[in-house]
C-alpha cells in the first residue's frame, strides 16, 4: 500500500473503534486510536502473513503479540480488514459469548490471536520466546511486538529485556507506545520513566525512535532495524504517538483511556473521521 490508501485505512480503523465502543459503552478507545497507524504499517505493508492459513504456530510467517491487551479495539479491526475474520464481527466487540472480548484471548479461536494478553508485563517474555524459536528452526522472519510506555512500570518486561540481551535475540523488533499516558494519569506523575533510552541501552538493546503518525518514518525506522539483523543485538523502537489521536476531544489526555463516548460524542468523532471505506 502507498501512503494515501494506508491512511485512508488507518482512518476506517479509527472510525471502528470508536463504534466498537461506543456500542457496548465499554473499552479503552484513547491508546487504540493512538496505535492505530502502527498496526496498519504492520499488517498492510511490513509483516509477511497469511490471513487465509491462520495457525498458531505461525511457521515461516512474520508474528505480532499485542502485550497491552487492552487497546484490543484497534487489533480486532486490523484483523478483520485484513482478512483473518468477518469484519461485520466487529459489531460483537465485548458481547456475550463473543470472540472479540476486552482482552484477546484464545479460548474463543480468534484467528490472529495466539496468546491472551492484557497482564501488563508479560508480552515480551512471550514475545522473545516466539522468536528464539523462529530462529531455532532457521526461518528468516519477525517477531514484532507492541507494549504500553507505561507498562515499562512493570518489573517482568525488564527481566525479559536482559534476557534479550544475553540471548542475542535480535529477530524481535519491538516498539513502545510513547503517549506519555496511563490509566491514572501522565506517567510522569503516577512513576516517571526518567532516561528510557538510556534504559534500554543499559539493558544491552538498539533504541531507535519515530513518530508513530508518520508512515514513512515508521518505514524508515522498521528498515533500519530490519537492517541490523545479524547484529546479536535486539532493537525497541520508542515510538511517539498523541494518545485519542485523530479525535480532537480525546487527544492528548489520559482521561479517554477507557471511556465510551456518549452519542453525541460519537457523532462528533465521526465526522472527524471521515472515510470512503465501508463501516461495518
Amino acid at each position: 500500500m502507498n501512503s494515501t490508501e494506508l491512511t485512508a485505512l488507518a482512518t476506517q480503523v479509527r472510525r471502528d473503534i470508536v463504534r466498537m465502543v461506543h456500542a457496548v459503552q465499554s473499552g479503552h478507545p484513547g491508546g487504540s486510536l493512538g496505535c492505530t497507524d502502527l498496526l496498519v504499517q504492520l499488517y498492510f505493508d511490513t509483516m509477511n502473513i497469511s490471513p487465509d492459513a491462520f495457525d498458531m504456530d505461525g511457521h515461516g510467517e512474520d508474528v505480532f503479540f499485542l502485550s497491552n491487551g487492552h487497546i484490543s479495539p484497534v487489533w480486532y479491526s486490523v484483523l478483520a480488514r485484513r482478512g483473518y475474520f468477518p469484519v461485520e464481527e466487529l459489531s460483537t466487540f465485548r458481547k456475550l459469548n463473543s470472540r472479540l472480548q476486552g482482552h484477546p484471548a484464545t479460548e474463543e479461536g480468534l484467528p490472529g490471536i495466539r496468546v491472551a494478553s492484557g497482564s501488563l508485563g508479560q508480552g515480551l517474555s512471550v514475545a522473545l520466546g516466539a522468536a528464539q524459536v523462529k530462529s531455532l528452526n532457521g526461518e528468516d522472519t519477525w517477531v514484532y511486538s507492541l507494549h504500553g510506555d507505561g507498562e515499562l512500570q512493570e518489573g517482568q518486561i525488564w527481566e525479559a529485556a536482559m534476557y534479550a540481551a544475553h540471548h542475542k535475540v535480535d529477530n524481535i523488533l519491538s516498539f513502545i507506545d510513547c503517549n506519555g499516558q496511563q490509566i491514572d494519569g501522565s506517567t510522569e506523575d503516577v512513576m516517571s520513566l526518567g532516561d528510557l533510552a538510556g534504559k534500554w541501552k543499559a539493558f544491552g538493546w538498539r533504541v531507535l525512535t519515530c513518530d508513530g503518525h508518520d508512515f514513512a518514518d515508521l518505514q524508515r525506522v522498521i528498515k533500519e532495524a530490519h537492517g541490523q539483523r545479524g547484529s546479536g543485538i535486539p532493537t525497541v523502537v520508542l515510538m511517539k504517538t498523541d494518545m485519542g489521536k485523530g479525535v480532537d476531544f480525546m487527544e492528548g489526555t489520559h482521561k479517554w483511556h477507557g471511556i465510551a463516548p456518549s452519542d453525541d460524542q460519537l457523532a462528533d468523532a465521526l465526522n472527524q473521521l471521515e472515510s470512503t471505506l465501508e463501516d461495518y
